[in-house]
């Protein structure tokens, strides 16, 4: 039989990739190293585990303890992966830029999760470097791991993450791409790759509010180039100790919008879902192409899976709230977002006592009118109906929707732009009616309109 012992001898030997349509202006053979294949679902759990096993052997961490760590979410998963399986305890503090399913998937593993402010110094003692810090020295039978300055976090990829890739390429690897958070990967993975060739050349992407490409190139620690930025995983406000940037040959920056633009990218013309940090290595890739040739051969490492970031960069409303997004919101979107979809109708063979009773019962004021065939050939409004019941109450209640129904609504089909919508819309015609491709219909109201705006 052939089955691992547990979920931990799963970690590593995960798959590289050929990339196609999203480097097609690259003339080098682009391969993505996808560490989502892990057991947590990125490449933090190669360090991980090495940092608590090698925290065992030091007799840092004794059986019982607690796990504390500060972590964009990925290195916690990691962590309480492999604390499930030994028996620990974990704590984890993170900012309030993470998505909340990292969090989610934190605490579906039994940690506990504390969110602390981002938009403050690495020092103030209310970040989440400053509180993990303080709780590892106050929780009794505790290991604070810290991966930013823990050499065990680069000292799994030169074990495992490099010789990988060395073998996977056959040695015809020439540059290695990846996001730069901690350094642990870029270090350890760089250290290996150099000592089998030194020619092979280490880029690092970075994010703008990160200061780790200016002190590579300067030596400066500059406070002015650190603000909040909304990219996850890469970048730093500090120096972590596992940065060796005698390694790293150059740092691109790459902005939010690029970086989420490009994941999106990954899963609709590569089938790859992953995080963030991925688009914005393909980004600054795409920006560094040409330093490349067509007899080089890039790899780039994938962190993290997409399905921590379904709530945001794989969201298209809050891709647009930042001007993310470049195309306009559509009609079937709009549809989309309504609680409520059912397509309420009248039959022109109605009477108005019956309409008003639909319109009291559901609260809508204006209705489309359908025949028996489910042809749309008119409207009712809550105004219109008032005006004839105002005429004779009781005479009129008995009237057929057919006598008093005004032109119809338009139908427009799902595509519909939202500036498209609006020109049907004036203080007479206040709703469209939406066809989408399965022959459906959807009523869009002028408030849905002014909801989404």
């Amino acid at each position: 039989m052939q089955y691992h012992k547990n979920i931990l001898t799963t970690i590593g030997n995960t798959p590289m990739v050929k990339l196609n349509k999203i480097v097609s202006d690259i003339p080098a053979l682009v391969l993505g190293k996808i560490e989502t294949f892990n057991p947590g679902h990125s490449t933090k759990d190669r360090m991980a585990l090495k940092m608590i096993e090698d925290a065992e052997k030091a007799g840092l961490l004794k059986p019982g303890g607690t796990i504390i760590e500060g972590t964009s979410g990925n290195t916690g998963m990691g962590l309480a992966i492999a604390a499930v399986i030994k028996g620990y305890k974990c704590i984890f503090t993170t900012t309030d830029k993470q998505s909340k399913e990292k969090m989610d998937i934190l605490r579906a593993l039994g940690a506990e999760v504390i969110v602390c402010p981002t938009a403050v110094d690495a020092s103030d003692p209310r970040s989440y470097y400053s509180v993990s810090k303080r709780l590892g020295a106050e929780v009794p039978n505790s290991y604070y791991v810290n991966q930013y300055d823990n050499l065990s976090n680069r000292q799994a990829h030169y074990e495992s993450t490099g010789p990988e890739i060395w073998e996977q390429t056959d040695g015809k690897i020439t540059h290695f791409v990846v996001g730069v958070g901690t350094g642990g990967t870029i270090s350890g993975v760089g250290k290996y790759l150099k000592e089998k060739n030194p020619n092979i050349k280490i880029w690092g992407i970075d994010t703008y509010g990160s200061v780790l490409k200016k002190y590579h190139e300067t030596g400066i620690f500059d406070e002015s180039e650190i603000y909040p930025y909304i990219t996850e995983g890469i970048g730093e406000d500090i120096l972590p100790g596992n940065v060796d940037f005698d390694l790293i040959d150059h740092f691109e920056k790459v902005t939010d919008k690029d970086g989420a633009v490009m994941t999106r990218k990954l899963a609709r013309e590569e089938g790859l879902l992953l995080g963030y940090s991925a688009g914005s290595a393909i980004a600054g890739l795409k920006q560094l192409k040409d330093q490349l040739t067509k007899d080089d051969v890039v790899v780039v490492l994938f962190h993290d899976h997409g399905s921590r970031y379904i709530g945001k960069i794989f969201n298209d409303n809050w891709m647009r709230e930042r001007g993310y997004l470049d195309s306009e919101i559509t009609a079937g979107e709009l549809v989309g977002r309504k609680t409520g979809q059912e397509f309420i109708f009248v039959k022109a063979n109605e009477t108005l006592d019956a309409v008003l009773k639909t319109m009291q019962d559901k609260d809508y004021s204006q209705m489309p009118v359908m025949n028996d065939s489910y042809k749309v050939i008119g409207s009712v409004t809550e105004a219109g109906v008032l005006a004839k019941l105002l005429e004779n109450p009781t005479k009129n209640s008995q009237l057929s929707v057919e006598d008093i129904m005004e032109t119809p609504f338009p139908i427009v089909p799902a595509d519909t732009t939202l500036t498209q919508l609006s020109r049907f819309m004036s203080n007479k015609q206040k709703a469209v009616i939406v066809q989408d491709k399965a022959m459906s219909y959807h009523m869009l109201t002028s408030f849905d309109l002014i909801r989404c705006l």
